[in-house]
């Protein structure tokens, strides 16, 4: 009897110790919100415990010399400074353990850079109206929200890496700066790929869709070998597998919840950079239940 009772005991601290691991490998969850008025609002978002990273989406509007300007679809107004009550989502999201960032950027938008001391501006401007530094005029209102996140996908190449290097001097200033990007997965991305090389980026999700050579087609191959180079090549503390969260949410690269559960997450999570699945975007995550389909596995 002292034996089976033992032996139970074993049982159940290797079914306790086992749990541990797999919470200590476990990935998270990012999601983009913003571009869609019917997903929700911010605090409904973080509400759901689904996230553990929300990008807001976007500042499209940037660089040389423009007035930033932020747009965020049918959820409020910048011009008459109707964004500002998001403050109180943000400060939600906060205090549930969910970082906030804003992704400046975007797949439309008028955005680029001219030299380093535009950078410098850029990065002073975002620092004083979203981030920890004071401004009259912060679009978001008085939450500071927890970094950056670099969704260039047009204008040039050029000082991206300027701006990391600015926003992440910031963090000396109290409070962490994080910095994130969604690069394309053909390696090296051509928009931030020199940037990404800094080192100065704590999450990079990289999109594994709209991209032909490196997405999932029933083949893992092509994204197998991709990430591979991603994880090996990008000095970044976590890189994510950036995903639709359902198929209309993209071009092609939608990934069917039993082959990324049975075959892509299994290929890939041995990696120690591996940080978890970024999603596009809180609307069509709401369509599909694809996080929580998900959660469990990441």
């Amino acid at each position: 009897m002292a034996g089976k009772l033992a032996l139970s005991q074993a049982l159940f601290l290797g079914s306790v110790i086992l749990a541990l691991l797999t919470r200590i490998n476990a990935g998270d969850i990012a999601i983009y919100w913003g571009q869609n008025g019917m997903e929700g609002t911010l605090e409904e978002t973080c509400a759901t415990g689904d996230y553990d990273f929300v990008n807001i989406a976007f500042l499209p509007t940037f660089g040389n010399g423009q007035t930033p300007v932020i747009n965020l679809a049918g959820h409020c107004d910048p011009y008459t400074n109707g964004c500002t009550g998001l403050s109180s989502d943000i400060k939600s999201c906060q205090a549930k353990g969910v970082k906030v960032l804003l992704s400046i950027g975007g797949g439309a938008g008028s955005y680029y850079l001219t030299s380093s001391e535009d950078a410098r501006q850029v990065a002073t401007y975002l620092w004083n109206n979203f981030l920890g530094g004071t401004s009259s005029s912060r679009p978001l209102g008085d939450a500071v929200l927890d970094g950056i996140d670099f969704d260039i996908e047009g204008g040039t190449n050029l000082h991206w890496d300027d701006l990391a290097r600015y926003l992440s001097g910031y963090s000396k200033k109290g409070k962490k700066v994080y910095l994130a990007a969604a690069p394309q997965c053909p390696f090296p991305d051509a928009w931030v790929g020199g940037a990404l090389k800094t080192g100065l980026f704590d999450y990079v999700w990289v999109q594994f869709y709209n991209n032909a050579p490196c997405q999932y087609s029933g083949d893992i191959n092509n994204l197998e070998n991709a990430w591979k180079q991603w994880t090996s090549d990008i000095p970044a503390t976590k890189i994510f597998l950036g995903l639709p969260a359902a198929p209309a949410a993209a071009g092609s690269g939608f990934i069917p919840v039993a082959d990324l559960t049975s075959k892509v997450l299994p290929a890939i999570k041995g990696s120690s950079k591996y940080g978890g699945v970024m999603l596009w975007s809180k609307y069509y995550d709401d369509q599909t239940g694809y996080s929580k389909s998900i959660k469990s596995h990441v």
